[in-house]
């Protein structure tokens, strides 16, 4: 099997749908001899923010010197990036090898009568077995859906649980109110383990502390009263952190928008609470390198200036508010707004809270079976703006922005994690 016969392998998988439970994960593994036991996790879970607070994390243990592998998911634009230790992806002749051993196993386990594995059962094995053998001295692991039956669940335990914020997502799947949501997201919560959670709604943070409670876990509330933010702009970020009774000033972030300085601040209190229990060996000088070197694809980056050209993966409400929110950190003539949204989001709230704040719209469409066609994605938008263009074609998508931008304007591209990947890779490629 080489790289190109491993992605169509596990992209056909794509079929069997997704699945929540760990039953058919649990048996994959233990074929090919548990390879997700005896290592140190750091797990994350959330609606939002869980890319880049493990990306802030990863950057300050590598820091320290630390080896540390990177569970993501999805991509932007080589399948690679899902799988990586120390910013280096897995190269594609390890993944085309293990993504063979996997196969074996699971004819094995479909002769026994066993269900076939998911798309994300399979590429969430491949990273165990990566990881097992080569060994990180720890391993950031990125919850896919939500976090109970999530496979990522099925490790046993963790220095540290996790918890982004919780919002409104997948509520066909988690559950239509916030505490059903909460509590499919502590499900992640380990018995006796530490617990590092986000500031919460209500509803959410009454579920966290009860799942703590029943599994005598540690809780560490992160509150935005510890960070006081001293400088915003589209550069990035300043702020000063409270950590018990030490102030630590002028932590410096080059990810953009206020959240971000939250979202280090979740990791930052996440570092210092493992540095004081022994967990982890850094000093504060290593935790500041780290956060200010970490770098999140596709998450307020801006690919070029002049006119600057900015991409944003936000696909739901809270993630799009977040979007609108961090445009008042540019300063621009006009936006250019280039927008495509999968139909099985909250399509009306995402479009009610961006669009009206655009000068010039191009809809255009995700390359993928659950796209929202550009058609009927811009009857939708003309409601809110009649300045609309439709171009299929992502590639004339961004023709046509830079055709309607003058150096002054700000290009936007957002609406999917899946048409953000294209346009970066368009625009790196070709601009």
């Amino acid at each position: 099997m080489n790289y190109l016969d491993a992605l169509n392998y596990i992209n056909d998988k794509e079929k069997f749908g997704s699945r929540l439970g760990l039953e058919v994960i649990g048996k994959l593994l233990e074929l090919l001899g548990n390879p997700h036991r005896g290592m140190k996790y750091i797990h994350i879970a959330g609606t939002n923010g869980k890319g880049s607070t493990s990306s802030y994390l990863t950057a300050a243990l590598k820091e320290a010197g630390y080896d540390v592998g990177l569970f993501i998911s999805p991509y932007l634009e080589k399948f690679n990036e899902r799988i990586s230790i120390n910013g280096i992806d897995i190269p594609d002749e390890r993944l085309a090898e293990i993504t063979k051993r996997v196969k074996d196993n699971i004819d094995i386990m479909i002769a026994e009568g066993y269900e076939h594995p998911t798309t994300f059962e399979i590429v969430t094995t491949i990273a165990f077995i990566y990881f097992s053998e080569e060994n990180p001295d720890y391993v950031v692991l990125e919850v896919g859906l939500g976090g109970r039956a999530d496979s990522t669940n099925v490790i046993e335990d963790s220095i540290a649980s996790v918890i982004t914020t919780i919002d409104y997502d997948h509520v066909d799947v988690l559950g239509d109110t916030l505490d059903k949501i909460a509590y499919e997201k502590a499900g992640i919560i380990k018995k006796k383990g530490l617990v590092v959670t986000y500031p919460q709604q209500e509803e959410a943070i009454r579920v966290i502390k009860q799942v703590c409670s029943e599994q005598l876990a540690e809780l560490v509330e992160y509150s935005m009263d510890n960070t006081r933010i001293k400088e915003l702009g589209e550069y990035g970020g300043r702020f000063d952190f409270r950590y018990k009774d030490t102030l630590y000033k002028d932590f410096m972030i080059g990810l953009i928008g206020e959240h971000q300085i939250y979202n280090a601040s979740l990791a930052l209190m996440t570092l210092l609470t493992l540095r004081d229990r022994d967990l982890i060996d850094i000093d504060d000088n290593q935790i500041r390198a780290g956060l200010q070197k970490a770098r999140w694809k596709g998450r307020l980056e801006v690919l070029k200036r002049n006119p600057t050209f900015l991409i944003d993966g936000a696909h739901n409400p809270q993630g799009i508010k977040t979007l609108a929110d961090s445009l008042n950190r540019f300063k621009y003539d006009r936006l250019i707004l280039g927008i495509g949204i999968l139909k099985d989001k909250d399509v009306d709230h995402i479009i009610e809270t961006i669009i009206p704040l655009a000068d010039e719209i191009i809809v255009t469409e995700v390359d993928m079976p659950r796209k929202m066609d550009a058609e009927s994605l811009g009857k939708k938008l003309r409601k809110y703006n009649k300045n609309i263009y439709v171009k299929k074609n992502i590639d004339k998508a961004i023709e046509k922005a830079y055709q309607l931008a003058n150096r002054e304007d700000l290009i936007v591209f957002g609406g999917s994690l899946y048409l953000i990947g294209d346009v970066r890779k368009i625009l790196m490629e070709n601009y």
